[in-house]
């Protein structure tokens, strides 16, 4: 007899996982050990990262694919390094091409809002770069885990099952027919402990694997992608997959309290971290749980995503922008609009001038934040056939309005969710730290470090603590365990705010931190997901 599990409805709490030879976090148990497998056979904390990474296109189609886009920050032999693989639009996407089509938007589903996905040109730049295996056996977790089957856990089946009722409804047309294909073949999808699997999946990563990415961009699977979107007048075609390439970068970062907090510079969202931190910086956070604290980091938030989104895209089309919003005189001018009373929130004047989320560390020192996403769930809807491959649908957050920073644009890449973060101190490291989620991402991470850093939380209570939410004008969610006579308080300080019965909108987020003198590693993992942290 089988027997059938629900969900937990009892808050679950969780200790910190520590080790020394390595360690590996993420929102899906197999992919945790995938990585620590790893390292056992020699691999180092990027080897395992990339081992995580593909495996979770896998065990965890629902917030990621084989087409997704993906940023990483890598600490290795006393620096951080950063690689933007961020996809960019189609040559033939343009404005005037969506709205000859009758569109005033970018779509959500669909090939209109596809562009060229970057994961596996990261999984290989990363290997090839800093690794210690070949991308063929790092990827071989993944390939076996699609050739012969997994049992799909809790969090994964919940959020499988509520985007096929969702696609059933929305996703009318025949180029949508391969997603039920693949992820719900039986008319179904798997529920927790079912075991799922994808031959044509397994056989596309043999070859992303074998090809060190080459067949992806350069073969057979960018040929039957441009078929596929030629057959349904899609915009994306062999030519745009094979000029692609990832951009190694260096990342960007602001002095919080004595911490160096790094993000990947634009087009990541995460210089809205590093804005709202920097307006913090003004002020004294010294309880946790008083309403003057939420209020505080509520309004630099606010202050600082509203900007992001009004200046923040493709970095070749942004000038002095960067240096403007972390300045200074920018975060205390920012900082001055913060008063007793919630703030309509508004962008500032500048002088003129989804997705999974993993950490990896090993014994030698090296360490890796890593993010790969294929937006809004499953992303555009769209699987190419007899590949697997899902495609992100990332084109979604361009504006058509000329007039707008992040303006559609042939080649353009657009304003990014996705955003790892990393911890230096005195130049050394603390470690990798992410909260995947949308735009709750920017809001994850500040809860996280300011737990981190004002409140000294170790790693797993830093993620387990109740988080809030803004979502617009003066809007704030809180989750159901969030203290309520603040939340009260909140109110009546003009916040509106109100209570999520669903925890899945606040963020699911990995951390390790290391001790430079002992070596030893400690990690955290999200308790609002199925996350484990594999250590040796």
């Amino acid at each position: 007899m089988m027997l059938h599990f629900n969900q937990s409805c009892y808050q679950a709490t969780r200790v910190p996982v520590y080790g020394r030879k390595g360690m590996v976090a993420t929102a899906q148990p197999l992919a945790a050990q995938a990585g620590l497998e790893i390292l056992k056979k020699g691999g180092n904390a990027i080897d395992a990262a990339i081992a995580a990474a593909s495996a979770l296109t896998v065990l965890e189609p629902t917030s990621n694919g084989i087409g997704s886009d993906a940023f990483a920050l890598i600490w290795t032999k006393g620096k951080l390094h950063g690689l933007n693989a961020s996809g960019n639009a189609p040559q033939a996407l343009t404005v005037d091409a969506l709205r000859k089509r009758g569109f005033d938007a970018v779509p959500m589903r669909g090939l209109e809002p596809v562009m060229v996905p970057g994961a596996p040109a990261a999984w290989a730049a990363c290997v090839k770069k800093f690794g210690r295996l070949s991308l063929k056996e790092v990827m071989q977790p993944a390939v076996d885990y699609a050739a012969n089957g997994y049992p799909v856990s809790p969090v994964v089946a919940h959020n499988w099952e509520r985007a096929a009722v969702d696609f059933k409804k929305s996703l009318k047309g025949p180029e949508f027919a391969n997603w039920f294909q693949t992820f719900a073949p039986e008319g179904h999808t798997p529920q927790a402990g079912e075991m799922w699997q994808s031959k044509e999946m397994a056989e596309t990563l043999r070859k992303i694997a074998e090809s060190d990415a080459e067949e992806f961009y350069r073969g057979e699977l960018a040929e039957r992608i441009d078929r596929f979107s030629k057959q349904f007048q899609g915009f994306i075609a062999k030519e745009d997959m094979a000029n692609y390439h990832p951009q190694w970068i260096d990342p960007i970062s602001v002095n919080y309290r004595g911490y160096d907090v790094w993000e990947m510079p634009p087009n990541g969202q995460g210089m809205v971290t590093l804005m709202a931190l920097n307006i913090l910086n003004h002020f004294e956070l010294s309880h946790k749980d008083s309403p003057e604290t939420y209020h505080k980091m509520i309004e630099a938030l606010k202050l600082a995503f509203v900007d992001g989104k009004k200046y923040i895209t493709d970095p070749n089309a942004m000038k002095n922008e960067v240096e403007q919003l972390l300045s200074r005189a920018h975060s205390l001018a920012r900082a001055q609009l913060i008063g007793h009373e919630a703030l309509q929130p508004i962008a500032g004047t500048l002088p003129k001038g989804g997705t999974v989320y993993l950490a990896t560390a090993d014994a030698e020192g090296n360490m890796v934040s890593y993010i790969q996403s294929n937006f809004k769930g499953f992303g555009s809807g769209i699987v190419i056939p007899k590949t697997g491959i899902s495609l992100q649908n990332r084109g979604f957050d361009f504006s058509l309005d000329e007039r707008d920073a992040n303006c559609l644009a042939p080649g353009k890449k657009t304003y990014h969710t996705i955003m790892p973060g990393f911890l230096t101190k005195n130049g050394q490291p603390v470690g990798p730290f992410g909260v995947m989620g949308e735009y709750m991402q920017p809001q994850g991470q500040l809860q996280v470090v300011t737990n981190t850093i004002d409140f000294h939380l170790n790693p797993q209570a830093a993620l387990d603590a109740p988080r809030w939410q803004w979502t617009h004008d003066k809007k704030v969610m809180v989750e159901t365990d969030f203290p309520i006579a603040v939340a009260q308080e909140l109110a009546r300080r003009g916040h509106d705010m109100s209570m999520a019965l669903d925890r899945n909108s606040f963020g699911r987020g990995q951390i390790i931190w290391r001790n430079n003198e002992t070596g030893v590693l400690v990690g955290g993992t999200e308790s609002r997901a199925d996350g484990v942290v594999a250590a040796w």
